[in-house]
C-alpha cells in the first residue's frame, strides 16, 4: 500500500490516529494551516478510559509521567463541599486516575510519538477542495503557503480539523445542537491557597460557577462562567484581577492567583454532526462533536474517537477487516458522542441554576447521593469514560440483555489494551488481561462460582483449534477485574482491539465459534444472538 491516508488537522486526535495508523504500517500524510501548535488549548485532563486509549499507541506512560496526578472531583455549592467522585476508587481500570496536563503538552507528546513512527507535520498546507475520482477514493486538493495547489487522490480522507471544520463544511454536512446562554473564561495560572491540588474541583453559585482543574501541584486551570461578551469584536483577553475577583466569590476557602500563561474567553457549543461518514471522507474530534467544558470531556471524547476508528481503519487498509468494518465507526461514536453530550450538559445546568429553591433541590440530592454511594457508583464511571457503550446490532426493543449479571454486548470490557512492545511481565499487576492490538480476542471465562470446572481442559483446546488463524485465545481468569465483569457463569467471550465486548457464547455453542468469528471480522460490531446472526449471514445468498 503506497499512497497514504491524508489526516487535515495536526491536533491531538490527527497525531493520535496518524500514529495508531503508522503502527500498523499504513502510510498517512498529516497536513495542517496553522504553522504551530496555539499555546492557548481548553483541554486540561485526561480522564481514564482515555489514557486506556493512549496505552495502545506508547503515549499514556508519557502522559502520566510528564502530568498531574488527579484522584477524582470535588463538587462545591458557594463555598461548601457536596461531594466527591473519586477516580482512586475505580477497581476495573489499570489507570484509577486522571492526569493534568495542558493541551500543549499533550501535543508534543504525541507528536514525538508521531516523529519516532517516522510521521511528519506538513505546516501551512491546507485543504481546500475535495473532489470525486473515477472510483471511491477521494482527490483532496491543497494549497501551500507558496499559493500552490497539489491534487491528492487517497484510499480515506480524514476531517481532524477542529470546529469549525473545512472538510464537514466542503461535505455539506450538517453540524447542529445547542447553544449555552453562557461563555467561559479560561487560564492556566499559578495558584495558592485552600483549593485542593489532588482532584478537579466544580464550584457552584448563584453568580455562576467555577472550575479548578490541577496542572501541578501550584498551577491550575481555572475556568469561569461569564455573561456572552457584548458586540461583534472578540473580548480583551481577562486579566489577572478578573480571575481572582471570581475566585474570591465561587471557590472554596482563600486563594491567590499568580502568573498566568495565558487567558481567553469563548462561548459554550454542544453541536454533533449528522454523519462522521461520507464515502471515504471521515470526521473525527471536533468535527465531529463539540461538547460543553463542563466535566472535561471534550478532548477525550475526540481520543475515544481515535480508539475506535484506528484499528477499524487500520485493519481495513491492510486487509485483515473489511470495509464493513469502517461503517461501524460512524454509528459508534455518534452514539458515543450522544453519551457524552448528555452528562456535560447536565453537569452545565448544575451550575446554572439561580434559584434559591433549585440551588437547595440539588444540594440535598446530591448529598444525599453521595452519602448513599451513588456518586461513587454513578458519576465517577461517567466521568472517567469508563460506561461509554454501544448499541448492539441486533437489540430487541429495551436494548441488549445483560448475560448473568455480566456486561452486555458492546460495554467496555476492564482489559488491557495492548501497546508497542508489551511483554508480559511489563503489565500491571492484579489480574489484568492484554487483548490482542489487531483482530479479535476470544477470552475464555469458567465463571467466578468454581475455580475448578469439569471439562474445561478439553473445552480449552476445541475453542484454541476453532480460532485458530481467526482470533487469539485468552484466559480470562477465575478472579480480578474481567473475571467479575463477565459474570458467575461460564463463558465464550470475544472483544475487539479496543476493549469493547463483541459477543458472548455458552460453552455449549462452541462449534458455532468459527462462524461467529468469521461474521465478526466482516462487520466487529456488537451482537445479542450471534449465533444466530452467522446462521443467517450464511444462510444469505452471496451478492
Amino acid at each position: 500500500m503506497d499512497d497514504p491516508v491524508v489526516i487535515v488537522g495536526a491536533g491531538p486526535v490527527g497525531m493520535l490516529l496518524a500514529c495508531d495508523l503508522l503502527q500498523q504500517g499504513v502510510p498517512v500524510r498529516v497536513i495542517d494551516a496553522a504553522r504551530e501548535h496555539s499555546a492557548h488549548s481548553r483541554a486540561a485532563v485526561i480522564w481514564p478510559r482515555v489514557l486506556e486509549v493512549l496505552r495502545r499507541t506508547g503515549v499514556a506512560e508519557r502522559m502520566v509521567t510528564e502530568g498531574h496526578r488527579i484522584e477524582g472531583v470535588t463538587y462545591f455549592s458557594s463555598g461548601r463541599e457536596l461531594g466527591t467522585a473519586w477516580m482512586t476508587r475505580l477497581t476495573d481500570t489499570p489507570y484509577p486516575f486522571a492526569v493534568g496536563i495542558a493541551q500543549s503538552h499533550t501535543e508534543r507528546i504525541i507528536e514525538d510519538r508521531l516523529t519516532e513512527l517516522g510521521g511528519k507535520i506538513e505546516r501551512g498546507a491546507r485543504l481546500t477542495a475535495v473532489r470525486e475520482s473515477a472510483g471511491p477514493r477521494p482527490v483532496a486538493v491543497l494549497e501551500g503557503t507558496d499559493g500552490g495547489v497539489q491534487e491528492v487522490e487517497t484510499p480515506w480522507l480524514i476531517g481532524a480539523d477542529g470546529a469549525h471544520s473545512t472538510l464537514r463544511k466542503l461535505l455539506g454536512i450538517t453540524f447542529e445542537g445547542e447553544q449555552f446562554h453562557v461563555s467561559f473564561s479560561i487560564t492556566d495560572a499559578q495558584l495558592a491557597g485552600d483549593a485542593p491540588m489532588n482532584v478537579v474541583s466544580y464550584c457552584y453559585t448563584p453568580q455562576g460557577s467555577l472550575a479548578l482543574g490541577p496542572l501541578g501541584p501550584d498551577v491550575s486551570r481555572v475556568a469561569v462562567s461569564v455573561p456572552h461578551p457584548e458586540g461583534d469584536d472578540p473580548p480583551a483577553p481577562p486579566t489577572r484581577e478578573f480571575f481572582q475577583g471570581l475566585l474570591d466569590s465561587r471557590a472554596p476557602g482563600r486563594n491567590t492567583i499568580g502568573e498566568m500563561r495565558f487567558s481567553t474567553t469563548f462561548q459554550v457549543h454542544a453541536r454533533v454532526a449528522d454523519s462522521y461518514k461520507h464515502g471515504h471522507c471521515l470526521l473525527i474530534g471536533d468535527a465531529a462533536h463539540t461538547l460543553s467544558p463542563a466535566g472535561a470531556q471534550g478532548l477525550n471524547t475526540g481520543l475515544q474517537d481515535v480508539g475506535n476508528l484506528g484499528w477499524r481503519l487500520g485493519g481495513h487498509l491492510t486487509g485483515r477487516l473489511s470495509e464493513d468494518a469502517v461503517a461501524g465507526y460512524d454509528r459508534d461514536r455518534r452514539e458515543g458522542a450522544r453519551q457524552a453530550a448528555w452528562s456535560t450538559a447536565r453537569q452545565s445546568r448544575w451550575g446554572f441554576y439561580t434559584k434559591p429553591a433549585q440551588i437547595a433541590v440539588r444540594d440535598v440530592v446530591f448529598r444525599g447521593a453521595h452519602a448513599a454511594g451513588l456518586v461513587q457508583r454513578a458519576v465517577s464511571p461517567i466521568v472517567a469514560q469508563t460506561t461509554v457503550h454501544y448499541p448492539a446490532t441486533d437489540a430487541p426493543a429495551g436494548g441488549a440483555k445483560r448475560r448473568g449479571g455480566g456486561v452486555a454486548p458492546g460495554e467496555r470490557l476492564p482489559v488491557l489494551l495492548s501497546g508497542p512492545g508489551d511483554e508480559p511481565s511489563e503489565l500491571p499487576q492484579g489480574g489484568w488481561v492484554r487483548v490482542a492490538p489487531e483482530g479479535l480476542t476470544v477470552l475464555l471465562h469458567p465463571g467466578t462460582a468454581a475455580s475448578v470446572r469439569p471439562g474445561w481442559a478439553a473445552l480449552t483446546r476445541r475453542v484454541a483449534e476453532a480460532a485458530r488463524g481467526r482470533a487469539a485465545v485468552v484466559s480470562a481468569g477465575v478472579r480480578g477485574p474481567l473475571a467479575a465483569a463477565l459474570g458467575a457463569r461460564p463463558a465464550i467471550a470475544v472483544a475487539r482491539p479496543d476493549g469493547h465486548l463483541l459477543a458472548t457464547l455458552t460453552p455449549e455453542q462452541a462449534a458455532e465459534l468459527p462462524k461467529v468469528l468469521g461474521l465478526l471480522a466482516e462487520r466487529p460490531d456488537p451482537l445479542t444472538d450471534p449465533v444466530a446472526a452467522a446462521a443467517a449471514a450464511t444462510a444469505a445468498p452471496a451478492h
